[in-house]
C-alpha cells in the first residue's frame, strides 16, 4: 500500500496521494507536471522507485500524457475501471468527493486488481493516430452537414446570395478535408500488409464501406485479445434488461457504453446488408416475424455483421455468402 501512488485525473489538474508521507498534492496535467510529480517520488522512494504503481481511472485523452509517460519511464499501473472504483469508494463509506479525496481513495484501491491488470501500460501508436484521424474525419463529417443544412435552409428561403456562395466554398473545403483525412488514414493502413489484408476481408461484407471497415479494424486492433462478446460491448451494442421484483420491468436496450462511432458509422451499412444480402434480410425478417421492433432487428443484425467482421479479420478470410447461408440454414429458406 506504501507503493500505491492514488492519481485522480481532470482537464487541467491531476490530484495526487503519495503515501510514505501522506501527503495530498495538486500537479498540472501536462508533461511538465508529470515529470514534476516523478522527480520528487524519486527523492521520497529513492532505491524502490522501481516499485511504485500508479492507480487511476482511464479517462481517455485526459489521462494519455500520463499513461505514455508510464509507458516510456516503465512504470507499472492499475488502470481502474471508474464504476469499479465507485463502488469500492462507497464500499468504504467514503461520501465525501472532491479531486484530492479520490486520489486517496485510489491508492487504496490495489486490492481490486486482477492477474495481470498491474503493468506497465502499452501505447501503440498505429492505434492513437487512427483514433485520433476518425474522430477527426468524424468531427470534418459533422461539420460539413451542418453547412449543407444551412445552405439548404437559406436556398428555401431565397436568401442572400453572398451566403449561399460563401456556403458553397465552405461545403467544399469541409469536403475535400473529409478526403485529405480519409487519404492518411488509408496510407497507415496501405503501410501494413496486416491491416490491409484485414481492412479488405471486413470491407468484402455486404454494407460495409469504407468507414465502417476502418472504424471496425481500429476496433479489433485496439482490443486484440477481446472475444466476440467482449466486442459488442466495446461497441456498446451489448444488451441490458432493468428488472427489479414484481414492480420494475423495464425493455431490453443496448448498452451504448462503447464509442457511438462504431454504431454511427455501421447503421447505413445495416439498411444495405438487409437489402441486397439473403443471409442478412433472411434473419432480420426472422426476428421482425418473432416479434421484434424494427430498431431492435436492425441492431441485431449490426451485431451480426461484427462478429463476421470480427471472425473474418482474427482468420484472415473473405466474406462468403454461400458459406454463412449453409453454415446458418438459410439455404433451406
Amino acid at each position: 500500500m506504501i507503493n500505491c501512488i492514488g492519481l485522480d485525473i481532470s482537464k487541467k489538474l491531476i490530484a495526487v496521494h503519495i503515501p510514505i508521507n501522506k501527503t495530498n498534492i495538486e500537479i498540472e496535467n501536462s508533461l511538465k507536471g508529470i515529470k514534476v510529480l516523478y522527480s520528487k517520488l524519486n527523492k521520497l522512494y529513492k532505491k524502490s522507485i522501481n516499485d511504485l504503481v500508479y492507480i487511476f481511472e482511464p479517462t481517455g485523452n485526459y489521462s494519455f500524457t500520463l499513461t505514455k509517460f508510464c509507458n516510456e519511464k516503465n512504470i507499472k499501473c492499475f488502470m481502474i475501471n471508474p464504476k469499479q472504483f465507485s463502488n469500492f469508494s462507497k464500499a468504504l463509506g467514503q461520501r465525501n468527493k472532491t479531486d484530492l479525496i479520490d486520489a486517496q481513495v485510489l491508492s487504496q484501491a490495489i486490492h481490486l486488481a486482477k492477474e495481470g491488470e498491474i503493468k506497465v501500460p502499452y501505447i501503440d501508436t498505429i492505434v492513437e493516430e487512427l483514433k485520433e484521424l476518425i474522430s477527426y474525419y468524424k468531427f470534418t463529417s459533422k461539420n460539413t452537414s451542418k453547412l449543407i443544412s444551412q445552405l439548404e435552409s437559406i436556398i428555401v428561403k431565397n436568401g442572400s446570395k453572398y451566403m449561399i456562395n460563401d456556403l458553397k466554398k465552405s461545403i467544399k473545403v469541409s469536403k475535400d478535408k473529409e478526403l485529405e483525412i480519409l487519404s492518411k488514414i488509408k496510407n497507415i493502413i496501405n503501410s501494413d500488409d496486416k491491416l490491409l489484408r484485414g481492412y479488405n476481408n471486413i470491407k468484402t461484407i455486404t454494407g460495409i464501406g469504407e468507414i465502417g471497415a476502418i472504424v471496425l479494424l481500429h476496433l479489433f486492433i485496439k482490443y486484440p485479445d477481446a472475444n466476440q462478446r467482449q466486442i459488442i460491448s466495446l461497441a456498446g451494442l451489448n444488451p441490458i434488461e432493468k428488472t427489479s421484483g414484481t414492480s420494475i420491468h423495464k425493455k431490453t436496450k443496448i448498452s451504448k457504453a462503447g464509442s457511438k462511432v462504431y454504431r454511427g458509422s455501421l447503421f447505413l451499412g445495416v439498411l444495405t446488408a438487409i437489402r441486397f444480402d439473403d443471409n442478412f434480410r433472411i434473419f432480420f425478417e426472422r426476428l421482425k416475424a418473432n416479434g421484434k421492433h424494427t430498431t431492435a432487428a436492425q441492431i441485431a443484425v449490426m451485431r451480426k455483421m461484427i462478429i463476421i467482421a470480427h471472425s473474418l479479420y482474427k482468420n484472415n478470410k473473405q466474406y462468403d455468402k454461400e458459406f454463412y447461408k449453409k453454415a446458418c440454414g438459410y439455404d433451406k429458406e
